[in-house]
């Protein structure tokens, strides 16, 4: 499996916008053969930060997802409601062991 976690920091104002975009990125995502998890998340302390928590089967599963419509959709969306840059880095799951293919 190969993880991705993304972090971004939205401007004040484009918080509930960012959320909804991020949503229908996910549901959209969900649908994708190649994507086994896709959770949008909150900061507690700081409503402005976000973290994306993707898994997909295989590396070649994450270019195939930045090829669709809805991810141009949501970056061109997100792009224009950071804060800053986004970042993320990419893992390897360790553990627990995958029971299935």
């Amino acid at each position: 499996m190969f993880v991705v976690i993304a972090n971004i920091q939205v401007k004040p104002e484009c918080v509930e916008a960012f959320r909804a975009a991020c949503v229908e990125n996910s549901r959209n995502s969900l649908q994708e053969p190649g994507c086994l998890r896709f959770d949008v998340l909150q900061q507690h302390d700081d409503p402005t930060k976000f973290a994306l928590f993707e898994i997909y089967r295989r590396p070649e599963d994450l270019g195939l997802h930045k090829e669709t419509a809805h991810y141009a959709a949501w970056a061109e969306q997100a792009a224009a409601m950071q804060a800053g840059a986004r970042s993320s880095a990419k893992y390897a799951k360790v553990y627990p062991e995958d029971t299935q293919p």
